[in-house]
């Protein structure tokens, strides 16, 4: 990416110092003022850990990795705009190519939303030579990326939103056969990422599953995490209940399988372009459960994830 985005942390301690002043203040002049109110999220609460175990699994939680906040994709895209992030990054059809300046490039985000996780955006918006892309005018004679280090130009929060605007992104019309955009939801005791492959990206009419038929059919995946933990969740009953407009709800088995994006649960399916929605059920875990797992996999699960 080639954004402005500079002095991330800097700007984003002195909008907390500020709001420390300002209730400081009015408490001084005899009001009452409440403190800002913390981000609203969806994700269940983790379950409690022990300072003792936290110092046991090396100072985090086991299968602990740094997981970006949700955020608005609709404010995100302003910030894109004010950022004037189009003169160097195409997106169709909200910032085409004519917008790019003269002898100004960047790769092309066009359908990019479900390729990376949002962690790695973060990454590349703040600190844009920890991965370098190979790319005609991506890197300068010194051999780091041309895309400038502006952190101090957004604050914590519009960073979050301008990530949630880039896995908006999804592929369908402009990036034939990548996979769409991942939804990504909190359900129980499970983080659920689930992504769709169309028929191109899958292998078209002339793809086989299991040495059966040919099938033209695309590919739904299903990943199942410990929301605790992270860890990958097997041995889980998977159902997927398909709504599309015009027709009856279809329901369709997901089995266990490995493929180039590790393990999932999926079904060689075909998603209408009128999917409005899927409704994921997962049964009770199938493999016996210890401790305190026993009670958070041994629950049903039914979440509903918007497909427009």
């Amino acid at each position: 990416m080639r954004c402005h985005a500079k002095q991330l942390i800097p700007a984003f301690i002195l909008a907390i110092g500020a709001a420390t002043a300002s209730i400081a203040a009015a408490q001084h002049a005899g009001h009452t003022a409440a403190p800002p109110a913390s981000p609203a999220t969806s994700a269940t609460p983790p379950t409690p850990i022990t300072m003792d175990e936290l110092h046991r699994t090396g100072g985090v939680p086991r299968g602990w990795k740094f997981t970006l906040p949700a955020g608005n994709a609709s404010a995100g895209r302003e910030v894109f705009g004010r950022l004037e992030c189009s003169k160097c990054h195409e997106v169709r059809p909200d910032y085409p190519r004519g917008e790019r300046a003269a002898g100004d490039v960047g790769p092309d985000l066009t359908g990019m939303g479900g390729h990376h996780p949002a962690e790695y955006f973060a990454q590349s918006i703040i600190d844009p030579n920890a991965v370098i892309l190979a790319g005609p005018g991506f890197v300068g004679p010194d051999g780091r990326s041309i895309m400038p280090d502006y952190r101090d130009s957004v604050t914590f929060t519009e960073l979050v939103d301008l990530v949630a605007y880039l896995k908006s992104l999804g592929g369908g019309e402009h990036e034939h056969g990548a996979a769409a955009a991942a939804r990504e939801t909190t359900a129980g005791p499970y983080r659920i990422r689930v992504e769709y492959q169309d028929a191109d990206a899958h292998g078209g009419a002339a793809h086989h599953h299991g040495g059966g038929a040919a099938t033209g059919a695309g590919h739904l995946m299903v990943f199942l995490a410990d929301a605790a933990s992270g860890e990958s969740i097997p041995y889980v009953p998977v159902t997927a209940v398909i709504t599309a407009g015009g027709g009856a709800p279809r329901t369709v088995r997901l089995a266990p399988m490995l493929g180039g994006s590790g393990f999932h649960y999926g079904a060689d399916v075909t998603l209408p372009d009128t999917t409005t929605k899927l409704t994921l059920r997962l049964g009770a875990a199938g493999l016996k459960t210890m401790g305190a797992s026993g009670a958070r996999f041994g629950k049903p699960v039914t979440v509903s994830v918007d497909w427009k």
